[in-house]
């Protein structure tokens, strides 16, 4: 975060400055406007507005925040207020701690927020979240009186003493600004409340009071503003002054309680009649007749202040206190303060005679140029003759570097010093006074003949040991500190004493300068400093009041101390006005001859300028003139050489062409040949391209058959579990007939364990001897199955691209169609399995019928099987006798296949002649697995109609290639 300060007139950046990290809440200025406090949440800075740079830092713990940091009025104390409701009060030099305030009792103890001192700086006011104002006396350092506001009123958000004119300083109407908008203002004497502004309605946001206590300025909430006139409101404020003579009571000798500071506010107003000018000015008289022991009315200061105690004060200390100095000298020049006719004449803005004051006068400090600029121009706006007076600046700038901060002060006490104590000074302008000289040497003349003589005896006149300490005040002789001292002294009396002093000063200096014999050390001693002791000089100058006789004493020739009238500022108009008319007069006339010579020196000077510019065009043109020859000349040789370069270029262009007419033959063959490459690869990527498009098309449809086989699946899962169902209910309903079925199954399992051991004896004795020749059989059979899966390849590979897409949409086809076949069938199975039902218990008693016959068939079946294993055992037996390897001939491979199938064939007819040899046996098997068969047909039949559609799909020639 940084400051920034702006000039107000001219609305220009003076500087800026940085030092803050959090927002400034708070800008607290001293009364004498060099310096300034900026108060932040957690800390508070100390500036210098002479330098704009921070002087010091108030740092605080984090835990104890600063609630606001701010000057008394008229002192050089600061009063720090924390928010733990501790109060400090530092000394502004040595920022040394003067005293602290004691905690407020507990009874009305309240967290301060807003604080307002009173103008002369005794009395603190300070409220918060409270309807309870705290009076503190700062002078005893004690809370004196607790304002209870009205009950409505539960925060106070702002707190602002009205200034008045008669009360010295020590306001007694204070404004209370609270949380419902309402401005109330309060007697703190009588604690009744006078007046109010604003209202709930309308309420105020914030407010301010002019400074004379005339205005009050107030943004409402609603963004408007509002200014009120105090004297419109109530007349208390135009009271006389309380009476001189005061009852004094003697203080209790109890200690008071906070019950005894309170005070409730009353809403009676205080009425007293509005009072004119002339029973005011007949009040005055009457006090001065009734009270004839007073001091004389010119010795009673506006600001409470007696001028014959400040001079007693001032003979006893040699010099005001320097916190005091600048009230004290506003209060002994009795300065009006006329805003209005300030900003009147600094609305004129810079005279036109100090327009470039810096360069006659550079001074390092803009804003100290910028003040004493406008402060001249003020003065030159004033009367005329300040515009034309050489000494104005000389004479202006200590109280310009003093008052630097408030211009208007500034302006009245030069002006003041001008009326009064440089009287006389501009009636021999613009020559200096010599009548001013004139009394300074008669003065010097009666206390110092020799000194005077020594002047005189060197050519040295008072223009030159008076003059220059009259037209700069002292200030070049004199430090910072003596000049402050001298004008306590010279403020305090009659304008004669600046004069005195004068003669005083060349007194106290009679050594050295009686040791002077040159003019040039004369010019020197009166415009430097010396090595003089100004308060020797001081007493010298009371000296001479006093001894001086009265025909040559300054005073009987100088008026009394007249103040500046209020509200305007008086004529000035004791100088030679024809002189300064014509001096003006001839300043203007010369102003404007030498505006006519300087805009004809301009015209001159624009003319020779055009006349040198003329002349350097022309000089350049002919120069580029001859350029431009000699650059045609030798352009024209150059062109002759480029072309006979040109003739052998074109020779050496057509053989070049030549060369160029081959090569292009060349390129253009090299270029059709990669062509051609360039085409059959591309064709060749287009060919690879559709592979890749078919067997993505292909994997694509493999899914979808997989998706579909997988449903099958599925559905064959349902039809399993449903089987096992009916099945798990046919167990239960066969239990009995199992238990009575397991022993005859058992004598047939004996039996039929007997009949498969005579059974494969027989197998292994023919398998033992055919081992070698269904070796041999295996292989060429394998052989010619391979020589057609490979003959089956390329047949099927040359229609692989046409078949697929008539293959793809069959395959479409047949999965729909299957699908429908499969809802189809669904429907039957579940209609058949209805009709089973009732089938399965006629057959039951069929069966039973059939086996009572079975076991009547047995015996015979018995018989039959025993003859036929016996004449097998004999075949068997004979054919080892005579093996089949020794005369096996040797087949190409499609006779072995023949041979195979024939003897596939001779088995199967063996089979079916045994069968046909024995019914008995095969139709008692048959009958046996009925019951498991025909629950299981369906299922079957769905198992081969898929394995027939997937032996289909894979006869496609990617699959065969896979």
């Amino acid at each position: 975060m940084f400051l920034t300060c702006m000039e107000t007139v001219t609305k220009e950046l003076v500087s800026w400055m940085r030092g803050h990290e959090s927002s400034v809440f708070s800008i607290s200025v001293h009364a004498s406007g060099r310096y300034a406090i900026t108060t932040s949440s957690d800390t508070a800075q100390l500036w210098d507005l002479d330098t704009f740079q921070r002087k010091r830092k108030l740092n605080i713990l984090q835990s104890v925040g600063i609630q606001k940091v701010f000057f008394l009025p008229l002192s050089n104390t600061i009063l720090s207020c924390f928010k733990d409701n501790s109060i400090f009060a530092w000394e502004c030099d040595t920022l040394s701690c003067r005293y602290q305030l004691p905690a407020p009792p507990e009874s009305s103890s309240i967290l301060y927020k807003v604080f307002a001192v009173t103008r002369d700086g005794r009395i603190l006011a300070a409220g918060g979240k409270s309807n309870h104002l705290h009076l503190w006396c700062l002078e005893a350092k004690q809370l004196f009186r607790i304002i209870q506001m009205p009950a409505r009123v539960r925060a106070i958000r702002h707190l602002e003493f009205l200034p008045d004119s008669f009360d010295a300083g020590s306001n007694q109407v204070l404004g209370v600004l609270s949380q419902d908008g309402i401005m109330r203002f309060v007697n703190i004497q009588t604690c009744k409340l006078l007046f109010e502004i604003g209202s709930l309605d309308e309420g105020i946001s914030s407010s301010v009071i002019s400074p004379h206590g005339r205005y009050i300025a107030s943004i409402m909430e609603n963004g408007s503003l509002n200014i009120y006139s105090v004297q419109a409101l109530t007349q208390e404020i135009n009271k006389p002054p309380p009476p001189l003579v005061k009852v004094i009571e003697d203080l209790p000798k109890s200690k008071l309680n906070s019950g005894d500071l309170k005070m409730k506010v009353t809403s009676g107003r205080v009425q007293r009649p509005a009072r004119s000018r002339e029973n005011r000015i007949q009040t005055r008289i009457l006090k001065k007749d009734l009270t004839g022991s007073f001091e004389n009315k010119e010795n009673e200061l506006s600001d409470g202040l007696n001028k014959k105690r400040l001079q007693i004060l001032l003979k006893g200390y040699g010099e005001y206190p320097m916190k005091y100095r600048m009230f004290i000298w506003r209060s002994l020049l009795q300065l009006p303060e006329n805003h209005t006719a300030f900003n009147s004449l600094e609305d004129k803005g810079v005279h036109v005679a100090f327009l470039n004051l810096q360069k006659k006068y550079p001074i390092k400090s803009r804003k100290l140029l910028r003040v004493l600029q406008r402060t001249l121009s003020a003065l030159a706006h004033w009367s005329a003759i300040f515009s034309d007076t050489p000494y104005l600046p000389l004479l202006a700038f200590p109280f310009v570097k003093l008052f630097q901060n408030n211009q208007l002060i500034c302006f009245e006490v030069v002006a003041t010093l001008i009326i009064n104590w440089c009287q006389h000074w501009f009636e021999y302008f613009p020559n200096p006074p010599i009548n001013i000289l004139s009394m300074i040497e008669n003065v010097l003349a009666f206390h110092d003949k020799e000194l005077l003589q020594h002047f005189i005896d060197h050519d040295i006149t008072s223009q030159l040991y008076a003059w220059p300490l009259l037209e700069t005040i002292f200030s070049e002789v004199l430090t910072r500190e003596e000049w402050l001292k001298l004008f306590d002294n010279v403020f305090s009396n009659h304008p004669s004493f600046l004069l005195m002093t004068v003669v005083a000063y060349n007194i106290c200096s009679r050594a050295p300068l009686l040791n002077c014999s040159l003019k040039d050390d004369f010019e020197y001693f009166f415009h430097h400093r010396n090595n003089l002791d100004i308060s020797v000089v001081i007493k010298e100058v009371y000296r001479l009041m006093d001894t001086t006789p009265t025909d040559i004493h300054p005073d009987s020739m100088l008026h009394v101390f007249v103040a500046l009238t209020k509200g305007q500022y008086p004529v000035f108009n004791q100088y030679p006005k024809f002189i300064v008319d014509y001096q003006t007069q001839e300043r203007e006339r010369i102003r404007n001859d030498e505006l006519d010579y300087l805009r004809e020196r301009q015209m001159v000077e624009d003319m020779q300028a055009e006349v040198d510019q003329q002349r350097v065009e022309d000089e350049a043109w002919y120069q580029k003139q001859e350029l431009l020859r000699k650059a045609e000349e030798t352009r024209r040789e150059l062109l002759l050489q480029e072309e006979e370069k040109m003739v052998q270029q074109r020779q050496r262009l057509a053989s070049v062409k030549r060369e160029l007419k081959v090569k292009e033959m060349h390129l253009q063959d090299a270029t059709r040949r990669r062509f051609l490459k360039l085409q059959q690869d591309q064709r060749e990527m287009e060919l690879r391209r559709l592979d890749d498009e078919l067997e993505r098309k292909v994997h694509m449809r493999d899914r979808e058959i997989a998706t579909t086989a997988k449903d099958l699946e599925m559905r064959h899962l349902e039809l399993e579990s449903q089987k096992r169902l009916y099945e798990k209910n046919l167990i239960r309903n066969q239990e009995a007939v199992a238990k009575e079925m397991r022993e005859d199954t058992d004598a047939y399992r004996r039996k039929v364990d007997l009949e498969e051991h005579m059974f494969h004896k027989l197998i292994e004795t023919g398998q033992t001897q055919n081992q070698k020749t269904h070796k041999l059989i295996e292989e060429n059979l394998a052989k010619a199955e391979q020589a057609c899966l490979n003959a089956d390849w390329r047949i099927q590979a040359l229609h692989k691209q046409r078949c697929d897409d008539l293959q793809r949409s069959e395959c479409y086809q047949e999965v729909a169609r299957l699908l429908r076949e499969n809802r189809r069938k669904e429907t039957e199975v579940l209609n058949s399995m209805m009709g089973e039902e009732a089938k399965k218990w006629q057959e039951a008693e069929e069966k039973d019928f059939h086996l009572k016959s079975e076991k009547k068939a047995s015996a015979l079946s018995d018989a039959s099987r025993k003859w036929f294993l016996q004449k097998e055992i004999n075949d068997a037996l004979e054919h080892a006798e005579h093996p089949y390897t020794k005369g096996v001939p040797r087949y190409q491979n499609g006779q072995v296949v023949s041979s195979c199938l024939s003897r596939t064939s001779q088995l199967n007819d063996i089979s079916e002649a045994d069968s046909s040899t024995c019914p008995s046996f095969s139709q008692r098997r048959i009958q046996w697995d009925t019951t498991e068969r025909d629950l299981m047909e369906r299922v079957r039949n769905l198992r081969q109609r898929l394995t027939v559609q997937t032996r289909n799909r894979c006869q496609t020639p990617h699959l065969l290639v896979t």
